[in-house]
């Protein structure tokens, strides 16, 4: 489910598209070529930064030793 700070925010923005003047951005032409790589080599460093400690954060800790109990409502114990 999309938090409703968010859906406020796409209602906006197209009131905030609308108020902006046609040329009123100066120097906003199509990005350069090594401006380019350079965002998407970042975008996928952070990505892959991200995918790395969700993976690291989610990994198995390791086994609890085995006491000879059974456990039944405990996944993992028995």
């Amino acid at each position: 489910m999309v938090p409703s700070g968010d859906i406020l925010f796409l209602l906006l923005l197209p009131v905030a598209a609308a108020q902006m003047t046609p040329g009123s951005c100066s120097g906003c032409g199509p990005l350069s070529l090594p401006l380019l790589v350079g965002l998407v080599a970042a975008d996928a460093v952070v990505s892959l930064l991200i995918v790395v400690v969700v993976f690291l954060c989610a990994r198995p800790r390791g086994r609890p030793t085995q006491d000879g109990k059974i456990y039944i409502n405990m996944p993992g114990r028995g």
